[in-house]
Formats: structure tokens, sequence, C-alpha cells
């Protein structure tokens, strides 16, 4: 039964009532149309920039069909793994940046596409081993990964990802036409599109914005012929998950930054999952609630373990979905098993990424840049919550120095061993373990320890 709609309770839905199957799969498709693009995207710039392409078909019929699956255990909680709420998994842009690096230290050694993903699948198969550990200890965790290196890490990995954005607006990575006034003006038109849909007061228009604005610039780029529409070719009726397709490997420089990544992206899940409780009115406190966390951080860990598996990237609970929560009503964790069923049947069908690989890369740009703008945004949200006492400003200010300085000068350290080239070569990496340094060395003012225990750390992605 629905529950009463009420000033104090206005869910239509509450977390434990069943809706008819016609409401819930209304409802579904809504949580999916919000997500859909973020699912599908980070395949998409990790194919392009690594020269993948005869593999992103596949790979995004994974990435939505590992989607479904780990929607599904979060709902469903089997075994205590999951939050036994709407969790909707979906492909985090977090690691992109760990990821590239990985597939080009494969590249420069001369390894084919094939030995990019291995490399790739075979540490994020470990690192979410990591997360699935981590589960187990949350509430320690929190007291060490603060909302203050959160917050500095999330900030570093948008900076950084806007340079992906910023490349495929001008036409790409070695495009021959990069920065033609063409490229421009397509990428522009894109991003002013996604801008006045956002600022629009109609819910789902603002919802749907990056899809309209995708689907109004491979218009334009039609028009203007930078689309040229190519058969599919020979591909399958349907896509089959096999373990591990690609192959196996590993590398100790490739994993210590992608592992960093599963930290921070569980202290993310952590924040997702309290506003979600918030909004399904379950308890933010007691033992109903670090169950749920637990199960929750486990679930992403789980479907991570998945992802890598079957060959998808790594997963995280989108932040976005909590906002479609509020803004229908329907809370109830029997949504998510039709969000799951619903993305596990897009992932079956292989022609979904075909056609989704032809969209120009400049229309991709104009789309994403906006994309990697917001968790820039989400970590100053983060910070601009924080106490920034003289202490949380040095981190910040040391933090923010080291990890860009290296990205801007990477022959910093060409002098050093490879190893710690490849470890500390991105700002993510080098500012996220300076943060983590200097926050655990630093003494820290007990107001302000005390405060900072209490306060939940996460932002959307």
């Amino acid at each position: 039964m629905p529950a009463e709609a009420t000033p104090e309770h206005d869910l239509i839905y509450g977390l434990e009532d069943r809706p008819g199957p016609l409401t819930a799969l209304l409802a579904a498709l809504q949580h999916v149309l919000a997500a859909f693009v973020g699912i599908i995207t980070p395949p998409l710039i990790i194919g392009s920039v690594l020269g993948l392409g005869e593999h992103l078909p596949y790979l995004i019929s994974m990435a939505l069909m590992v989607s479904g699956v780990g929607t599904f255990i979060q709902a469903r909680r089997p075994f205590g793994i999951g939050a036994g709420m709407i969790c909707l998994q979906g492909t985090s842009f977090a690691f992109l940046g760990a990821i590239l690096s990985a597939g080009f230290m494969v590249k420069q050694r001369g390894g084919s596409p094939e030995d990019v993903l291995a490399m790739i699948f075979g540490v994020c198969f470990f690192g979410a081993m990591v997360q699935v550990v981590l589960s187990r200890f949350i509430g320690h965790l929190r007291r060490v990964i603060t909302p203050l290196v959160t917050g500095i890490v999330i900030t570093l990995i948008g900076i950084s990802l806007i340079k992906v954005g910023i490349t495929d607006l001008g036409g790409g990575f070695n495009a021959p036409d990069f920065g033609a006034p063409g490229n421009l003006a397509l990428g522009g038109f894109v991003l002013l599109v996604i801008i006045l849909l956002n600022r629009c007061n109609t819910p789902w228009v603002r919802l749907s914005a990056i899809i309209l604005g995708l689907g109004a610039g491979s218009v334009a780029a039609w028009f203007s012929g930078k689309l040229v529409p190519h058969a599919l070719g020979s591909l399958p009726l349907i896509s089959v998950p096999q373990p591990f397709k690609f192959g196996f490997a590993f590398d100790w420089a490739a994993f210590i930054p992608i592992a960093l990544i599963y930290l921070i992206s569980a202290i993310e899940t952590v924040g997702d999952l309290t506003a979600n409780c918030m909004l399904s009115r379950q308890p933010i406190n007691g033992p109903s609630y670090v169950a749920r966390l637990k199960g929750g951080v486990l679930g992403d860990g789980v479907s991570c373990l998945l992802a890598a598996t079957f060959n998808a990237f790594p997963n995280t609970t989108f932040a976005q979905n909590n906002g479609v929560i509020q803004l229908t009503g329907v809370a109830s964790r029997y949504v998510g098993l039709y969000i799951g069923a619903i993305l596990f049947l897009l992932g079956l069908v292989p022609a979904i990424g075909a056609v989704l690989q032809q969209i120009p890369k400049p229309v991709l740009g104009g789309a994403t840049l906006v994309m990697f703008g917001s968790v820039a945004a989400a970590g100053v949200r983060i910070l601009a919550q924080t106490p920034l006492d003289r202490r949380s400003m040095l981190v910040i200010a040391t933090s923010f120095g080291v990890g860009l300085g290296v990205a801007a000068q990477p022959e910093l350290l060409h002098l050093l061993p490879k190893l710690v080239q490849n470890l500390f070569d991105s700002a993510i990496t080098s500012g996220g373990i300076t943060a983590l340094v200097m926050c655990l060395l630093l003494p820290q003012p007990r107001v302000a320890a005390t405060t900072l225990q209490a306060e939940g750390a996460g932002g959307p992605r």
C-alpha cells in the first residue's frame, strides 16, 4: 500500500511499499533516463582516447548489463549485500584519470587494445577487493578520510577530466582538424543547449538535458556533414557476457592510483546512502543505519568485482538518482528491481553501443565538459561545507599545488624510478596522497575533529 502523502511524509511509496507493475515501470524508466548517459559516457571516452573502437559496442553493452545487475543486488539485498534501497549502480567518472593512465602505460610498452583492457580489468578487479574489505570498517574509515580529503580528491578528479572534455570538443586526440571552427561551434552548441535546458522549470526537461543536448548536437553534426552514419556491420543480435574476455594482467604502478580512487569512492557512497536514507525516511544513525552503509558499500564492491570480471569499468552508486526519488516521491526498493531488469535488457543489445559510438567527438565533448565541471563543482561544494581553518587551508593549498603542479609539468619526475613516475604523474594520486598524509600528520583542533567525525562525506558524480 502506498504511504500517505503529507507535508511531513511526502513519499507516495515508502521503502517497503510495492507499487503496481505499471507504476513501478514508469518510475524505473525515469531513473534509467536520469542515469543512462552517465553509464555509457565513460566507456565512450576510454574507448576513444585509448583507441578501443572495435570493442566499444561490447564495452557499452557490458556497462549497461553490469549496472543492471548491481542495481538489482542493491535493491534486493541478498545475504546482506546491498543497502536494500534504490541505489542505481553506474559507471564511475572518478576512475577515468587512473584508468587512462594505466591504458597509456600499456600502450607505451607496445601493448595491443586487448592488452590494455586486460591490464585495466585486472587492476580494477583487485581494486574492488579493496572496497569489499573497506565496507567492513566503514565507520573507522570515515574518521581517516574526512570531508576535507574527499573534497580535495573529487575536485582534482573533475579538474583532471576537464582536459579530456575540452580535447574532445576540439575534435579529439590527434585529430587532423583539431580546433577547427566547425568543431568548436558544434561543441559550443551542445554546451549551450544543455545549459538552457538545465534552466528550464520543467523537472524532466532538466533530467533529460544531456540526452537532449547530445541528440540536438548529433542532428546539427549530421546537417553540417560532421556525422555520416555508417552501417553497424556484423554485430551479434545479443551481447553474451564472457568472463575476462580480454585476459587478465596486473601492475602495481597501475593498481595503486585505482585503489586510492576505490577508497574515495567508498566514502562518496556513504554520503549518497545517507542522503538516500533521509529521502526514504530511514534512520541516519544507529545499528540499522550502519548495516545499510556496510551493505551498500559492500554492494558497490561486489558490483565492481562483477564489472571487472565481465569487462565493464568500475561502478558506483549514482547520486543523481536521489533527486529522482525526491521528485517522484517513490522510494520503494522494488522499483530498483525494475531498474536493474531494464538496464540488463538494454545491455543485451550491442547495436545500442554501435550507434552511440558514432557520436562525433565535438558533440561528446560539449556534453562531457559540463559533466566533468560538475564533478569539480561537487568537490568544491564539499570543501565549502568543511570548516576552513588555517590547517584546512594549508592542506588544500599544498594538495592542489602538488597535484596540479605535477599534472602541469609531468617532466618533473622523469629522473625518478619508473614506478614513482607512474604512481605520481597524475593530479589525483599526487594531490590525494598529499592530502591524506597532511591530514594524518598535522594536528587538528579538538572541536574541529569532533565536527568532522560527525559529518558525512559525499557528493554527486
